[in-house]
């Protein structure tokens, strides 16, 4: 049997792994002490890479357990595409990497509102992927409106939606553990009362054929 469960349907432990890389690589460049972009974009770079590949793990398993892997497959893609530009166009400059982040945060904020309008309608999932959406859209435009400032300032901006993106993430691994017990629980119920149901329908056949007889 095939089930296709959707994305914010996936196992929790990938979200706890993001939160954590998010937050770690949000740490470090929301806090840093560099005085410009280049030195802190192999950081960003890496993290990127690093969530492309949890999603990528994602993917192999959802794949595995046949639950649709296309939507995280194409995260993985996503992160990893920029991940990788941020890498090998480290010394292009400050103008080059501010157009990435910006773009990134915007897409992904696009993504997760998408993501919580579209394919949910649990409240608690809702105000969690919509968050981070909101979030992602207003640190794009703030980084794209943050090049008048220090060279650094723009990668802080990034640090801090890093950061927020990781707390969510973590907020809704846990939600979404207990999710998933509840969902376990009620399978196994129904398929308690459906075996009961079939004894019960094969009890009164059965007693049906012995009168006859």
């Amino acid at each position: 049997m095939t089930v296709k469960l959707k994305y914010i349907d996936s196992h929790w432990l990938v979200f706890v792994f993001q939160g954590t890389i998010a937050i770690l690589f949000g740490c470090v460049t929301l806090f840093t002490s560099g005085r410009n972009s280049t030195s802190l974009v192999p950081v960003i770079g890496v993290s990127l890479l690093a969530l492309a590949i949890v999603e990528f793990a994602n993917s192999v398993y959802r794949s595995y357990n046949r639950q649709g892997w296309l939507v995280s497959t194409a995260v993985a893609v996503f992160d990893a595409i920029f991940g990788l530009l941020l890498l090998f166009m480290v010394n292009e400059g400050m103008a080059w990497h501010l157009t990435m982040m910006a773009s990134y945060t915007l897409i992904r904020g696009i993504f997760e509102l998408f993501i919580g309008f579209r394919t949910t309608v649990d409240p608690t999932d809702r105000f969690i992927w919509c968050l981070c959406g909101l979030c992602g859209l207003v640190f794009g435009v703030v980084i794209f409106n943050s090049g008048h400032l220090a060279n650094v300032d723009f990668v802080r901006f990034f640090g801090a939606y890093m950061l927020i993106l990781g707390i969510c993430s973590l907020i809704y691994s846990a939600h979404n553990r207990v999710q998933q017990r509840e969902y376990r629980l009620a399978r196994s119920e129904s398929a308690k009362k459906g075996s009961k149901a079939r004894r019960a329908v094969s009890r009164r056949k059965s007693s049906k054929t012995t009168e006859k007889a």
